[in-house]
């Protein structure tokens, strides 16, 4: 878990703002993005959590299949005027997925600092001019979502489970003694 928080550190020091000035913001969320990626699957591999790393695959193909079809059925223009595919951000839904997948397999420890790095994505996103704010906020959503949805705790102990019907939604929480 060190590894993650290191490497998470590593990577908002070496593409904070300063670095990333002008058309480096585009090249930031994409290394930023990458790194979550290779951490959402690397750390359970690492572990020999074969489990974890199916869930993870399955989160991060999840958001990224929801939000490539979000930007088929809903075309916006991005604010750069460069192409139609403005909504939602793909780069904010997988990052989110893989933060969200680190965390409710490994706790806090790992999903705090790929938190910190979806953010900083979701933001490089804005600064380049390639989204909105709200293309980030409905990726980060659909990221958070997946990863909440298709990841369960290593320790089966404890469970938070989504769910929907036809009067709202919420969290069910669980335990087994």
């Amino acid at each position: 878990m060190r590894s993650v928080a290191g490497g998470a550190s590593a990577l908002v020091l070496a593409v904070s703002p300063v670095a990333a000035a002008g058309h480096g913001w585009d090249k930031a969320s994409d290394v930023g993005r990458n790194l979550l990626v290779v951490a959402a699957l690397g750390v359970p591999a690492i572990q020999g959590d074969w489990t974890g790393d199916l869930q993870a695959g399955g989160s991060l193909l999840l958001a990224h299949g929801t939000a490539y079809g979000l930007k088929r059925i809903f075309p916006e223009e991005r604010p750069d005027r460069s192409d139609r595919h403005s909504f939602p951000s793909g780069h904010s839904s997988v990052s989110f997925a893989a933060a969200a997948t680190l965390e409710n397999r490994y706790g806090w420890k790992a999903g705090l600092p790929a938190l910190l790095v979806a953010s900083f994505v979701g933001v490089s996103r804005i600064e380049a001019n390639k989204h909105h704010w709200y293309d980030v906020v409905a990726g980060a959503a659909i990221g958070t979502g997946s990863g909440l949805l298709l990841t369960s705790k290593r320790t089966n102990g404890v469970r938070l489970i989504p769910f929907v019907d036809s009067r709202g939604g919420g969290f069910s929480f669980a335990t087994r003694f």
